[in-house]
């Protein structure tokens, strides 16, 4: 079943306008940030995880409008509850499809984003096991903002809100992907964020 419900979250994505939208920004912000502080490549080069990262988790905000508030406006998820499948199945499943949809292209982005921010082989490539840990905590949750979001007028400027500080420690850890034991700390909240999201979402929605 939850196959079912990735294939089906997926194929709604690929059809999405707004599919390529995350990396874009990705991109741009990497292009865009040598700009905003000069050319000087060492500092460049110790701000860069940073930069990667808060841009990954805006990226991971961009399509917090679509994520559940479609399906609960058309009674999507009110179908699914009648059916039997349990909301944290599906909060899952969405979990896993925006992951697929907004970090597998960020990741294959970050060689564009480590040269245009001049990173080296010794910053690039903690970097990338950090954002393959930590992008699934960004997805999970960015759902959990959507689904608590989803009955409001301009949500995403709340779910934004709410994410913020809840990320704050998946971003730390991130950013110190070099240092000793930051990448398991990293999986961990990772794995934490994943095990409590599909059943945060799950009860926000029951709200509604």
């Amino acid at each position: 079943m939850i196959l079912l419900l990735i294939r089906r979250d997926l194929g709604l994505l690929a059809r999405s306008p707004a599919l390529w939208m995350p990396v874009m920004f990705f991109v741009l912000v990497a292009a865009l940030f040598p700009f905003a502080v000069g050319p000087d490549a060492r500092l460049l080069a110790r701000i860069a995880p940073g930069v990667v990262w808060v841009a990954a988790l805006l990226a991971a905000l961009l399509p917090v409008d679509t994520l559940v508030a479609p399906d609960v406006a058309d009674g999507t998820i009110d179908q699914l509850a009648a059916r039997g499948i349990a909301l944290e199945l599906v909060m899952a499943a969405r979990i896993l499809a925006h992951w697929l949809a907004f970090a597998l292209p960020l990741l294959t982005a970050l060689p564009i984003a480590a040269v245009l921010l001049g990173m080296d082989s010794a910053i690039f490539w903690p970097l990338a096991l950090a954002l393959l840990l930590g992008t699934p905590a960004l997805a999970a949750l960015a759902v959990v903002a959507a689904a608590l979001t989803a009955t409001l007028r301009g949500g995403g400027a709340l779910a934004g809100l709410i994410i913020l500080p809840l990320a704050l420690p998946v971003l730390i850890f991130g950013v110190g992907a070099t240092a000793p034991g930051a990448l398991k700390l990293l999986a961990a909240a990772s794995l934490v964020a994943l095990a409590v999201a599909p059943f945060a979402a799950a009860a926000a929605l029951r709200q509604d």
